[in-house]
């Protein structure tokens, strides 16, 4: 059964940190993008970083709101993908979805398989 499954969200200062995880099964990431994406209250959801598969260089984007803040990695091993969050600000309080794609780079509207969510919450 294919599933991506998120987990670390959670309630925490400004200025603080969380770790994000994506675990997948079914199906190998290494060879999948895999994009993290995140839905404020009230507002669509957005694109917040993308990982090309192993077939782009290790290529990673980010959105200038989370640059030099947020971080993406990939452990094969464990067939997961991390989102590291420091320096967390209230305007990052959302849903935060993984997506991957069986293509090298993401695509927002052709993602193959979506996580049900994992919410943050910054506040003091």
């Amino acid at each position: 059964q294919v599933q991506l499954v998120e987990s670390g969200g959670g309630l925490v200062q400004p200025g603080g940190s969380l770790r994000l995880s994506c675990a997948a099964s079914g199906f190998t990431l290494e060879h999948y993008a895999i994009g993290w994406f995140r839905q404020a209250p009230g507002e669509e959801r957005k694109g917040v970083s993308c990982a090309g598969s192993r077939d782009s260089n290790g290529s990673i984007w980010y959105t200038d709101s989370v640059k030099g803040r947020f971080t993406m990695s990939r452990e094969n091993a464990k067939n997961t993908v991390y989102l590291q969050m420091n320096n967390l600000k209230p305007e990052d309080t959302a849903v935060y979805y993984c997506a991957a794609r069986d293509a090298n780079w993401c695509n927002y509207y052709g993602m193959d398989y979506w996580g049900e969510g994992t919410r943050v919450t910054v506040s003091s």
